[in-house]
């Protein structure tokens, strides 16, 4: 230890303290985030009740017509390799169509907001602190060993 203060802190400590503010911070963060679905897609809302769609309809049944028609092409014949690219790009359409459906809402202050961002920064700068003091104590072991002891 150098006269007049340690070389940055005990590092489990400073470990302990950066992963319990990160942690502490993305839980306030992702418990004020409300997950909803909006009524159209990606592709259901240029296919059909979006006001400019090509169809008017109700269902959207038509985003799985091309996954069920190469799944009755690989039922038929599962050598075909373009009834198993037509499954896959029906099972993508479908996937695209759902996760664009996904909206996020924050539902937090704009001070709680700072507060939590804050907390996540702290906690991931005591995190490095803690990396680069534990590397320090590292390379100072290696390159003088008998300080350690003393």
């Amino acid at each position: 230890m150098k006269p007049g203060g340690s070389d940055g802190g005990d590092q489990s400590f400073i470990t302990g303290a950066g992963l319990i503010l990160s942690a502490l911070g993305l839980y306030l963060f992702l418990d004020s985030v409300q997950v909803t679905s909006a009524p159209l897609g990606l592709l259901s809302s240029r296919l059909g009740r979006g006001g400019s769609g090509l169809i008017e309809t109700t269902s959207m049944g038509l985003i799985f017509v091309p996954f069920l028609a190469g799944v009755v092409v690989l039922f038929y014949d599962a050598q075909k390799r373009w009834g198993w690219w037509l499954s896959g790009l029906g099972l993508a359409v479908i996937c695209v169509e759902i996760l664009s459906r996904v909206r996020f809402l924050l539902t937090m202050k704009t001070t709680s907001l700072l507060l939590v961002l804050g907390m996540v920064a702290a906690g991931a700068g005591l995190l490095a602190r803690s990396y680069m003091v534990g590397s320090k104590k590292a390379e100072r072991s290696v390159k003088d060993p008998d300080q350690e002891n003393s």
